[in-house]
């Protein structure tokens, strides 16, 4: 084998820990995006109602809570074996600390259907698939892909944090196994001298654990990560009836039981509740796609009965907006690309109802046609818009400002400028120039007109 070529290949042995992500529905839709996934969003549910969630069609929810302890985010441990109805059900256990929102995203997507799960997640899936659960949680663990994606959306701080804990866990285990490996010395001390109790430390962070629920195989089931029994049951779905019905009263129990007891604390946040839906971009991009291939048809019919005066028998005002209107800020207005399989199928079918519609309603077709696009157009800007800000702020987000400050705080200090800052009284004695004052507000983030 070539040494040279050999060089270019990193083999990553050791990997690295996974990083604390926020629970926010535009970080996991980046997050799905970097996977490989297509065709699906994640946005947040404010309610359980029929009214705020049905609508939505969701593929599955993901609920977020609040735990003192990471390791009480299992206390409904209740089942000894795994259940045999939940053989079909993909589920991994969670080996690692803070991966547990990838691990809840792939827990749901993995078990929904017509999903474009992409190249690598899809021979994933297929590697385990008939893995243990154990097994796929180490698998996720050891999948640097996986991994990749996942801190890509972590703060540096975060990132730091992770890998400072997994540092100090491994110097702990190291020497703690050097201890009981170690001959004991006799002290002469007597035996039933007392040993001082570990003080517990009162700066624990609290962490945020993440669940899934997912109809699958005509049951609704709740995939907790930590619940080393397996997948729990939510309940059947009747025929005909919405899957929603059926996961309402389990999280309403769970929304309740995690709600602060402490009335002062009315701005305390316990939970959050996320909807894996369709991505709304692609269902809208169809739409309008379809609406322009509707109106071509439309006004080919207008022009062979009316030739070429057939735009006085339309609204001349939509008729000279027309062009605006099938115009986006990501679409032009001649035909683009389309997302859904059955488009073509589809697109036939609406051909063949204008060819077969009679003449006299040709005229109110196009107008329904046009001011239709208007709301699809709308739906669109705002989807778009909605992508911007999220990118936005996961660029704020996963900046790293500490080469910024270190090499801003050393220049400072070279040029002798932090006497005026950390001495004031030090720096009206000496005769170099100080910092303007702008500068000095943007370092310490005063706010304060300059």
């Amino acid at each position: 084998m070539d040494a040279e070529a050999g060089d270019d290949v990193e083999i990553d042995l050791v990997g690295a820990p996974f990083a604390v992500l926020e629970s926010d529905p535009g970080l996991f839709t980046m997050l799905l995006r970097k996977l490989g996934v297509e065709g699906l969003e994640v946005t947040e549910v404010y309610d359980i109602a029929p009214w705020a969630i049905d609508h939505l069609n969701p593929r599955g929810l993901i609920f977020c809570y609040l735990c003192p302890d990471a390791t009480e985010s299992g206390e409904d441990e209740l089942y000894d074996g795994p259940d045999l109805d939940a053989e079909d059900v993909w589920f991994a256990h969670q080996l690692t600390d803070d991966a547990c929102a990838s691990q809840a995203l792939l827990n749901v997507i993995f078990n929904c259907e017509g999903i474009e799960l992409g190249d690598n997640l899809n021979m994933f899936l297929e590697d385990t698939r008939k893995m243990s659960p154990e097994m796929k949680g180490l698998s996720i663990t050891n999948s640097s892909a996986i991994r990749d994606a996942h801190n890509s959306f972590a703060r540096p701080v975060d990132v730091h944090a992770s890998r400072h804990a997994a540092a100090s866990k491994a110097a702990k285990n190291a020497k703690r196994k050097a201890e009981t490996s170690a001959p004991k010395r006799k002290t002469g001390k007597p035996t039933s001298a007392k040993r001082k109790k570990p003080q517990k430390s009162n700066d624990k962070q609290d962490s945020f654990h993440f669940i899934g629920y997912v109809p699958c195989g005509g049951k609704v089931w709740e995939l907790d990560g930590l619940r080393f029994s397996g997948p729990l049951e939510v309940g059947d779905v009747p025929p005909g009836s919405n899957w929603t019905d059926v996961v309402r009263p389990a999280l309403r129990m769970r929304m309740q039981r995690y709600i602060s007891a402490d009335d002062a604390a009315v701005n305390d946040i316990r939970y959050s509740l996320l909807a894996i839906v369709d991505d709304k971009f692609c269902k809208a991009s169809d739409e309008m796609e379809m609406l322009k291939r509707e109106r071509l048809a439309l006004e080919r019919r207008l022009q062979e009965c009316h030739s070429d005066e057939w735009s006085g028998q339309v609204d001349k005002a939509l008729h000279d907006g027309v062009t605006e209107t099938f115009t986006t800020s990501a679409h032009p207005a001649s035909n683009g690309p389309t997302f859904s399989k059955d488009f073509g199928s589809r697109k036939m079918e609406k051909e063949i109802a204008i060819l077969d519609m009679p003449v006299r309603s040709v005229p109110a077709a196009w107008e329904k046609c046009v001011q239709s696009a208007m709301s699809v157009k709308m739906t669109i800007d705002e989807e778009v818009e909605k992508s911007k800000n999220a990118n936005v702020e996961h660029i704020n987000r996963v900046f790293d400002y500490e080469p910024f400050f270190e090499s801003f705080i050393t220049s400072m200090h070279n040029e002798g400028l932090l006497t005026s800052i950390l001495s004031p009284h030090k720096a009206k004695k000496s005769k170099r120039p100080q910092p303007p004052y702008c500068v000095i507000v943007m370092f310490f983030g005063i706010a304060s007109p300059l």
